[in-house]
């Protein structure tokens, strides 16, 4: 069984979401999943992706909203849904 496996991926760290994604491409390029277990591992490992990717996407964006203050240095930063 992959690691994580259980755990909703909501509740999931993206450390543990990455370790999990990592686990399921253990398990698939071994070989020795048979073919129900493959498929469903597969739709595992892609949601398991999009979580991650989505809080990489979301991680960029708080990086890409950094206030800088009057002298041009970062001040503070700015949560990326908020308004400019």
């Amino acid at each position: 069984m992959t690691e994580g496996q259980d755990k909703p991926i909501g509740e999931m760290s993206f450390e543990e979401a990455l370790r999990a994604l990592e686990g399921v491409v253990r398990n698939l390029e071994s070989g020795d999943v048979p073919l129900d277990e493959s498929i469903a591992l597969y739709e595992r490992g892609e949601e398991l992706r999009k979580a991650c990717q989505a809080r990489l996407d979301a991680a960029q964006a708080r990086i890409e909203k950094i206030v800088q203050g009057a002298d041009g240095k970062p001040s503070g930063t700015m949560p990326f849904d908020a308004e400019s």
